[in-house]
């Protein structure tokens, strides 16, 4: 019988495609908390790495198999995925690799188990393929080794040319490093990191910090509120709307920027933090309640119908978007957005700004932001919004975050700045 940690991760990449639901949130449950740490790595590595090199694993699959790997039953094709995942990129002996994988094929399609183990037996034995050149043939690249989808690939080279697009491609099959800030009120926090063995380096946005080892520590950190786990981009963000006074985040769930705003206002300033989904609340509730923020009310609002008269200091809409920056972190968005998309999140974004925007007071601040890297959600909508509202002007940022200027905005990368692909609008209500 293949262990539980293997047959939980074929289950989660298969609920992912059935329920539309996330990776991330799948792999937040209560089932996969309850297994040891050892197995709790093992499934986030089997199910994020097989998300994250898919395009390669289906490349190495193909010439072994008697039909495309579309054509191949799915529940069968994410064994065999898991199965290459393990020969080529983990240090499992092949052997295990194999054994595992047939006994997971008899759990969903038992007489699929000899095609299974053929095909994972001879790729052992052989190895994979080579891969197109990247230099010669950037696109089949990319759709193979760099692991995008062709729509993406495509896309990704007519904007940014061919060596920008290898570069991201590259930056985002590199599993991301831990970034966290500390917890303000807990005094000893940057002693409990070091007393934990945590080597972290600053970052570029202040009391950003950056660790390259140490994952399953600083989860455990976190748990106890001593540090938050936030990605630079997500902190630069949140710096860029904190200003004295009062503060509405409009889609403030998880809690991140709504929690690091209010650290760093303090006493100067009070945030209202809004969110729509019942369930998205609750967590944020939670985390508001555990790392201490006194200075946070929550409000169960629709942001496109705010439900407020008065005026606002600083207005943070980090909106919902494609989130086609965080492919490092969230390997399983590249697969199930369609270029589509962008459209329909470009409509939602618009109606949010349109909402929001009467709510600025005059000298106030709106921050636009999300973690896509595309302009259709980004410049296109802030640009829109600019000729819409001529009394909104873009701002100046801190001088410590001119590094992050793209033209009027502020924008991070991976393939520059070693993070989720972030765009950030300061704009100022004349």
């Amino acid at each position: 019988m293949a262990t539980p940690a293997r047959r939980l991760a074929l289950r989660i990449l298969l609920d992912s495609q059935r329920a539309r639901a996330t990776v991330g949130d799948l792999l937040a449950t209560a089932e996969v908390s309850a297994l040891s740490p050892r197995d709790r790595a093992l499934v986030r590595e089997l199910v994020l790495g097989t998300q994250r090199r898919r395009g390669e694993l289906d490349f190495a699959l193909a010439p072994l198999l008697s039909r495309p790997p579309d054509q191949i039953d799915t529940a069968v094709l994410e064994v065999l995925r898991l199965g290459a995942y393990q020969i080529l990129h983990l240090r499992v002996p092949d052997r295990a690799a194999v054994s595992e994988a047939v006994e997971l094929t008899r759990t969903v399609v038992p007489r699929a188990a000899g095609l299974t183990n053929a095909v994972l037996r001879r790729l052992a034995r052989e190895g994979p393929p080579a891969f197109p050149d990247p230099g010669l043939d950037p696109l089949g690249w990319l759709t193979s080794e760099g692991s995008l989808p062709r729509w993406l690939a495509a896309r990704w080279l007519a904007r940014l040319g061919p060596q920008a697009t290898l570069a991201r491609a590259r930056a985002f099959l590199i599993p991301p490093r831990a970034v966290f800030r500390l917890n303000p009120r807990v005094p000893d926090a940057a002693q409990q990191v070091v007393d934990a063995g945590l080597v972290a380096e600053p970052l570029t946005v202040p009391g950003a910090w950056r660790t390259g080892s140490g994952a399953a520590v600083a989860a455990a950190l976190a748990n106890r509120a001593v540090l938050y786990l936030q990605d630079q981009g997500s902190q630069l963000v949140a710096q860029l709307a904190a200003v004295p006074g009062l503060h509405l985040d409009a889609c403030a769930a998880p809690g991140g920027k709504t929690t690091l705003i209010a650290d760093l206002v303090g006493d100067a300033g009070r945030v209202i933090a809004a969110e729509a989904s019942p369930r998205r609340l609750r967590s944020l509730a939670t985390l508001v309640a555990r790392w201490g923020s006194a200075n946070v009310r929550i409000v169960a609002a629709d942001a496109t119908r705010p439900p407020f008269s008065c005026c606002f200091d600083a207005i943070l809409l980090d909106a919902p978007c494609t989130g086609l920056g965080t492919l490092g972190r969230n390997p399983d968005i590249k697969w199930r957005t369609q270029s589509a998309d962008l459209a329909r999140q470009a409509r939602r974004q618009r109606h949010l700004l349109e909402a929001l925007a009467p709510l600025v007071r005059a000298g106030g601040r709106l921050v636009y932001s999300t973690c896509s890297s595309e302009p259709e959600e980004n410049e296109e909508v802030t640009n829109w919004f600019l000729a819409e509202h001529p009394d909104f002007a873009p701002g100046e940022p801190p001088s410590w975050a001119r590094v992050f200027r793209d033209g009027p905005f502020q924008r991070t990368t991976p393939e520059s700045d070693g993070c989720d692909a972030f765009f950030a609008a300061l704009l100022i209500r004349r």
